[in-house]
């Protein structure tokens, strides 16, 4: 079998602890600052009502069953080992430090729990917040997941996020600082934004030398204003061959030892407009992989140091 061509981060997980790990989403109830209006309210023009979450998380319920019940599955079809709490809707840095103390620990005490992951916004990571995380930074697996989405203001603007690059890079510094793992979240197929703007997101994110990427596929849901304006015949979609050749154009140019976490994303099927190839998962991570043996190329072919 040929070895994959890129720094895949599962891999890396297994050889670091010795077996099989696993993520388990987790909903800590938290909001958006995004949301002024609470998480009922319009965020960003992508983001669905369950907050950009993990499909079959079981809200409401307390942290630590949620965990259980989640171990349960992940260890049934996947014969998981270990596992790292990934708390994941929302942002997950939006409440006083006390309180997100409480609900990290709740997860951190469950019985092969070997990590924590925290997904959150650049504009949600004041100094005191940052000097926890780092805490736990020091007591276990830690990896801070910022979502990014473009290193470009127009689009962050278009996307209505709330913040502009500017405020990325002051967060991602800080927390660099403090010697966190950080993984950023990026979007491909934005409208608007060519491949020579794409590949500049890619060749900062190579820059900054960040631990970790997802990329995530624009994908439009329905109930969201993305979505509206989708209906409307205002966004464009990738097809299928486009995303892969962007992908591996993306690949080539961070550097071989950033950690990929994602090369795709799915949304719910139930709310899914559009792409609908983006719900065969397996025949998108296939189509890349043979884009990158295609090209004979590998991660970091094509690195600017």
């Amino acid at each position: 079998m040929r070895k994959k061509a890129f720094n895949l981060y599962s891999s890396y997980l297994k050889k670091r602890f010795g077996g099989r790990v696993h993520k388990i989403s987790i909903d800590a109830g938290f909001g958006c600052p995004n949301r002024a209006g609470g998480r009922d309210a319009h965020g960003c023009l992508f983001c669905d009502p369950g907050g950009s979450g993990s499909v079959g998380i079981e809200r409401n319920e307390p942290i630590a069953i949620q965990v259980e019940r989640a171990k349960e599955l992940m260890r049934r079809k996947y014969r998981a080992k270990w596992f790292i709490a990934y708390f994941q809707p929302f942002s997950n840095t939006f409440a006083p430090v006390e309180v997100l103390r409480d609900c990290y620990d709740q997860a951190l005490a469950v019985e092969d729990v070997v990590g924590l992951a925290v997904g959150t916004r650049p504009d949600c990571l004041p100094p005191e917040t940052l000097d926890l995380l780092a805490k736990y930074h020091q007591r276990t697996y830690f990896w801070l997941e910022l979502g990014l989405q473009t290193s470009h203001d127009r689009s962050l603007d278009y996307l209505q996020r709330g913040h502009d690059y500017q405020t990325f890079l002051a967060s991602y510094q800080q927390a660099k600082q403090r010697g966190l793992r950080v993984c950023v979240h990026l979007i491909l197929g934005l409208p608007g934004e060519s491949r020579a703007e794409v590949l500049a997101t890619a060749e900062e994110m190579a820059r900054l030398q960040v631990d970790g990427v997802k990329l995530h596929l624009l994908h439009v849901l329905e109930g969201t204003p993305l979505g509206d304006l989708y209906k409307q015949g205002q966004v464009p979609m990738l097809e299928l061959q486009e995303y892969v050749e962007l992908a591996v154009d993306f690949i080539e140019r961070l550097p071989p030892e950033t950690l990929i976490q994602r090369l795709t994303g799915d949304g719910p099927r139930d709310i899914l407009l559009a792409p609908l190839w983006s719900m065969n998962k397996w025949e998108v991570l296939n189509a890349i992989d043979a884009e990158l043996e295609r090209r004979g190329c590998r991660q970091g072919d094509r690195y600017l140091k």
